[in-house]
């Protein structure tokens, strides 16, 4: 067993030339996809690739996020065979491209224009050249707030604002007995919940996962400051229950006017600025993710993509299905039906240079957050990894959700922030020591 296999395995338990080949003749697409709001509207919209494919239908399989990626992972890593297509990301791809666990995507037709995809998202879904998935879209964290209740609280939201003022305003927008909260953030166990916004937050204090010989730094004063300011910020400005709470349980409550400001994924905006669904609609602003003053801002990069795994049987029906879903035809598409704001984000240079788009509040503010992102230079000090709210590592995905538990647990109050970063030092070192680490 590949020490790659073993990792993922046991993080489950832990926790463009010329066009696609004729798709094969009456197949059944599984397709699993995460339930944001952004498929939840892919679904709604296939029929327009149904009806330019007849032969091929499809069969959806819509996860919440935690449960998306353990199955998709332990369907790859064990040959399942489950799915077809699998919506994954930014930390996935690298990984299983250079297992050879993903099938290749660069023979997507001609217009297509691969070229057009940002380089900052393309890249990180290539390796040796190859691109292993396409990405749905692409997102950064930003803040969003409101701008009444800033209004009200007598202060003025910088562009790039710090930490300190994030405290500020949490404090002066907070009134709990109306059920308005100054802040919420993602208090949810997971690698790809809590952990990605305290790792983000971390990197702005001057904090690492790892030292340069790969030495967990979980005791260092930097993650004592960043875990402490987080849970002030959670325990005295923030909802209650908090520790339950992922992306998808913040966005209902800023929706419902609960939450000042939300520190979060661009992907957002389109959804808290929708008056259909938004109650605080006309009332929300943008912000770069705050900082420290060191030169590292708390956002991450990240993209939900489309990949095919090797072991498929219709390779060519889901090369079409791909192309159609990641297309610039399909973003029109949503454009036309549902207005240029929630069209899919962060993945095309066209869409950053078209006219219409540019009118939209959030476009230049997410591009902006995606671009001040570096993945290959994600902290303060040195480190001998890649990601920003990630560890390129297999190891990570096992790690970062036992973590992610141990600080929300010190979210609940069940344990306090010195005894959730003992316990994550304790248990990295000793992951990362039965992985082999220094390799």
């Amino acid at each position: 067993m590949s020490t790659t296999l073993r990792a993922l395995l046991g993080a489950t338990a832990l926790c463009a030339a010329g066009g696609i080949a004729a798709a094969q003749d009456n197949v059944t697409l599984t397709i699993a996809t995460v339930n944001n709001g952004d498929m939840i509207r892919m679904q709604a919209l296939a029929s327009d690739f149904t009806e330019k494919h007849p032969d091929i239908a499809l069969e959806w399989v819509t996860l919440e996020e935690n449960v998306l990626r353990q199955r998709v992972t332990t369907d790859i890593a064990t040959k399942g065979g489950q799915y077809d297509v699998m919506t994954i990301g930014t930390y996935e791809v690298p990984i299983w491209g250079a297992q050879d666990w993903l099938v290749p995507l660069n023979d997507l037709p001609g217009d297509y224009d691969v070229d057009d995809l940002l380089p900052a998202i393309r890249d990180g879904l290539t390796v040796d050249g190859k691109l292993y998935a396409a990405p749905f879209y692409g997102e950064s964290s930003m803040v969003m707030y409101r701008t009444d209740l800033m209004e009200e609280a007598g202060l003025e939201m910088p562009e790039a604002p710090t930490w300190d003022f994030i405290k500020e305003a949490a404090a002066a927008m907070t009134d709990k007995e109306a059920e308005v909260y100054g802040i919420c953030l993602r208090g949810k166990a997971g690698w790809g919940e809590n952990m990605a916004f305290l790792t983000a937050m971390a990197n702005s204090y001057g904090a690492r996962w790892f030292d340069e010989e790969w030495n967990p730094q979980f005791d260092s004063p930097e993650w004592k400051a960043a875990l402490d300011d987080y849970l002030m910020l959670m325990n005295e400005y923030g909802p209650p229950g908090a520790a339950n709470n992922g992306f998808n349980e913040n966005l209902a409550l800023f929706q419902q006017g609960k939450c000042g400001m939300w520190i979060d994924a661009t992907v957002a905006a389109s959804f808290v600025t929708n008056p259909e669904d938004s109650t605080v609609a006309d009332k929300v602003g943008f912000a770069l993710a705050p900082d420290n003053g060191l030169g590292k801002r708390g956002n991450w990069l990240w993209a939900w993509s489309l990949g095919i795994p090797a072991g498929s049987q219709k390779v060519d029906a889901a090369k079409e299905f791909i192309a159609w879903a990641t297309s610039k035809e399909y973003t029109a598409m949503v454009a036309e039906k549902e207005g240029w704001a929630n069209v899919p984000p962060g993945t095309r240079q066209s869409l950053y240079d078209n006219p219409e788009y540019q009118k939209v509040p959030f476009a230049k503010m997410t591009l902006d957050s995606i671009k001040a992102a570096d993945p290959t230079q994600p902290t303060v000090d040195p480190v001998p990894y890649t990601g920003i709210q990630f560890v390129a590592i297999p190891e990570f995905q096992g790690i970062g959700t036992a973590v992610g538990q141990q600080f929300a647990a010190a979210l609940a109050g069940q344990s306090t922030a010195e005894q959730a970063l003992s316990n994550a030092q304790a248990l990295t070192t000793r992951e990362m020591t039965r992985a082999g680490y220094p390799k």
